[in-house]
Parts: structure tokens; C-alpha cells; sequence
């Protein structure tokens, strides 16, 4: 379909687009890929390979590579509909097919799942700085264990001069250099993993992986689901698309910058989770950083890479923490202010609105005491919502008339597995809590 003069229908994959690979769309794609690849890291690392630990490597790897496939079919769902309509957010698009219940779902569903990983972020960076359980923490290890780097007072003293700072930038399009370096700092993360694995597989100082899970009775098959919700909540972005695409205005170049995303972050995912496994075997944690503390290493060199590894990947979450803060700030803000000016343009509004934000983060972070059953309970509920049937559903609705018939099986499919895994999980989880585990 060709564009409109109204600008108000555009093809989602235009069979030809000669100038797509210019150097100027280059660069807007490869922009696109730092935030989309930004949006979607974000936490999800720290516990992939505790997923390996649960799921066995081979069934780990193939729900990485399925979950990103779904994912890359529900943005391209996303996409199709937002170019053939009016929309210009998430939000919209569902008051496009569902009108204002649709519309204020998509909202909830966005403020919980960031909200979720705000605070995961604080609880990693609480971990790297304090330690969790016996695991000691960066500052105690250097500077010993006092009331000033207590888990309680470093979370703060970052809310405060760091994540404060960051939070008040009210422009997404200026996040792309720091998105950059978010994912830089990943991608050292799992080199140095690699590197410190490798090194430990010619001393013979690993365990060999499981492939396969270890399924003694029923209960351990059920909690094989579990390990679901973390990888979806891995891949959730949908609440980025729209901002992002916005900046790209071609269609077709931001689904290549989703695909090129989707592949680069399954391979640190699985990088990760393999050699993390192999450094720690069934003693690693739901946080993986918490098993880089100074007990890991038995030398000067091992002890250095695991400051490091630590804290670059707490610099990452913090580059990460204002990309996320702005989606959900705005939804919020949208949901109870929805008469009120552009945000950006009201000071007081958008300063009361990140204090109150970052206050509730920090509360939430000192409380909480693991980001697995933070990664369960998004995954569970608001993750699937938004990544699988939120938009299987806006592709069964067809307000437009553009879905096909393979379209629509996919998305009953999309949402059927998104319901039966949701809720095997939360029967398990439940069962798990009432203390009838083995």
C-alpha cells in the first residue's frame, strides 16, 4: 500500500525500499537497535542462567530462540496496525480495537512491568554494592562491613545522586548514546563471564552442565514452568515500540532494528546463561552477580574481573533505569492526568511524578528480597499481556481488515500458550509457597 498524502496509512514491509540501507537510515537503525537492545536487556541477564540451571541447557536454548520469535511476530502485529491506523502509542493502539478498557489495560499492564524492573534494578545494584545473604557485597569487601554501606544506605545514596539525575532528562531521543553504552557494558559483562569460564574449563574447575532437566516426580515437571516467565519477561519491550519507531518514521527500518535486537540479545542471553552456569553449576543464584564476590575468585587477577563484571553490569542497569522510567512515567501520568498538558511542558507535575516514582521504587527494592519472584510474577501476568495478548488480540480484533488467516492462527496460538503457561505457573508457584515442595 502506498503512503498516503495524510501520512496516515504506511505498509509495514514494503516489498522495495531502495533508500533503506543508506547511511543516514544506517545510523537511525543502528540508534534504534542501542534503545530497543537497551529496553530489552535491562535486568533479564542476571537470571538467565539460573533458567539454564532449572530448564537444562538445550531446553533453555530453544525457549530463548521461541520466546524471540513470538516476540518478533507480536511487534511486527504492533507495527502493522499502528502504521495502518492513527495511533502513536501502545495505548492507543489498544483504544483503537478495544476502546478505553483497552486502553487504560495497556497502561496498567506497562506501569507494573516497569515499575517491576525499576526495582530489580536497585535490588541487582543492592546486591553488587551490599552483598546478599553470605555473599558480600563490592564496598564491603573493600572497605569492610559498616552502617554506611549497609544494602539499605548504598540503595539510597544511588536513588539520590544517581538515579534522580538520570530520571529528570524528559526527551527519549537524547537515551540513544547512553543506550550505546548500556549495551557495551553488556557486552563486556559476558565476555568476561566467557573468558573466566574458559579459563576455568582448562583448569578442570567446572561441572559439566545438565542438557536435560532433572524430573524426579510431578511437582519437579511443574516447575519447569517457572523458568517461562523469567525469558519472557527477558524479551518484553512493547512499551518501548512506539516511542522508538517514532524516531525511525520508516516502518521497515524498525523492523529490521527489532530483528537485529532480538538477535543480538538471545546470543548474550544464552552466552550468558551457558557460562555462567558453567562457572557456578547448581549453586548459582537467582541474581548471578551475587555469586561474583570475592569467594569466587582464588586469585588477584579472578578477584579483579570479579569487581569488574559486578560493577559494569550495575552501571548498565543504571544507563538502563531512566529508558524505562520514561514509559512508565508517562503512562502514569497519561492514566491520571489524561486532561492535562504534554508532560515535559508541566515542571512540578513531571518532578512529583519521578520523586514519587523513585520513592516507591526504593521501599519496594529494600523489601523485596529477590528479583526471581519479581521476574515470576511480571512474567506471569502483566509480561504475557503486554508481549503476547494485547497485541494476538488487537490481530484477532482486525479493526483494520489487514489481518490474514495465518495471522490470526498465529495469534490464537500466541495467546493460547501465553494463558496455559501463565497459569501452570501460578499453580506452581502457589503450590511451591504453601511449603509442599520435596
Amino acid at each position: 500500500m502506498a503512503l498516503a498524502k495524510n501520512g496516515a496509512e504506511i505498509p509495514l514491509l514494503p516489498k522495495t525500499e531502495q533508500t533503506l540501507f543508506t547511511r543516514e537510515n544506517q545510523k537511525l537503525i543502528l540508534r534504534a537497535v542501542f534503545n530497543v537492545s537497551t529496553s530489552i536487556i535491562g535486568a533479564g541477564i542476571m537470571s538467565v542462567p539460573a533458567t539454564l540451571k532449572v530448564l537444562g541447557v538445550i531446553p533453555g536454548f530453544v525457549l530463548i530462540i521461541l520466546v524471540a520469535l513470538l516476540v518478533d511476530i507480536s511487534v511486527e502485529f504492533m507495527l502493522r496496525f499502528t502504521y495502518r491506523g492513527e495511533s502513536k502509542t501502545y495505548a492507543a493502539l489498544m483504544n483503537e480495537s478495544f476502546g478505553k478498557i483497552g486502553s487504560v489495560a495497556v497502561q496498567i499492564c506497562i506501569m507494573i512491568t516497569n515499575l517491576g524492573c525499576l526495582i530489580m534494578y536497585l535490588i541487582i545494584i543492592g546486591d553488587v554494592l551490599s552483598g546478599q545473604g553470605e555473599h558480600l557485597g563490592v564496598l564491603q569487601e573493600w572497605f569492610g562491613i559498616h552502617w554506611w554501606n549497609s544494602r539499605n544506605f548504598a540503595i539510597l545514596f544511588i536513588v539520590l545522586f544517581v538515579m534522580l539525575p538520570l530520571v529528570l532528562y524528559r526527551r527519549i531521543e537524547s537515551l540513544w548514546l547512553s543506550s550505546a553504552l548500556a549495551v557495551l557494558l553488556a557486552i563486556v559483562f559476558v565476555v568476561i563471564c566467557s573468558v573466566m569460564a574458559i579459563t576455568a574449563i582448562l583448569k578442570g574447575q567446572t561441572v559439566s552442565p545438565r542438557m536435560l532437566p532433572k524430573m524426579d516426580d510431578e511437582t519437579s515437571f511443574f516447575n519447569l514452568f517457572t523458568a517461562v516467565p523469567v525469558i519472557v519477561t527477558a524479551f518484553t519491550f512493547h512499551f518501548n515500540v512506539h516511542p522508538i519507531a517514532t524516531e525511525l518514521g520508516k516502518p521497515a527500518a524498525m523492523s529490521s532494528a527489532v530483528k537485529i535486537s532480538l538477535v543480538l540479545c538471545a546470543a548474550i542471553y544464552f552466552s550468558i546463561g551457558i557460562f555462567g552456569y558453567l562457572l557456578f553449576g547448581d549453586s548459582i543464584m537467582p541474581d548471578i552477580l551475587v555469586n561474583f564476590d570475592k569467594s569466587s575468585g582464588t586469585s588477584a587477577i579472578s578477584s579483579m574481573l570479579n569487581v569488574v563484571v559486578r560493577l559494569s553490569y550495575a552501571f548498565h542497569l543504571m544507563l538502563v533505569f531512566p529508558l524505562l522510567n520514561f514509559s512508565l512515567r508517562t503512562n502514569l501520568d497519561e492514566l491520571v492526568f489524561p486532561k492535562k498538558p504534554f508532560l515535559a511542558t508541566d515542571t512540578k507535575r513531571f518532578v512529583c511524578l519521578s520523586l514519587v516514582l523513585l520513592a516507591f521504587s526504593y521501599v519496594a527494592a529494600i523489601f523485596i528480597p529477590s528479583i526471581w519472584y519479581i521476574f515470576q510474577f511480571m512474567g506471569t501476568t502483566t509480561g504475557v499481556c503486554i508481549a503476547f495478548i494485547f497485541p494476538g488480540a488487537i490481530a484477532l480484533r482486525d479493526v483494520h481488515g489487514i489481518s490474514s488467516r495465518k495471522d490470526k492462527i498465529i495469534a490464537v496460538i500466541m495467546i493460547v500458550q501465553a494463558v496455559v503457561t501463565s497459569f501452570v505457573t501460578i499453580a506452581t508457584n502457589i503450590y511451591n509457597m504453601s511449603g509442599n515442595t520435596p
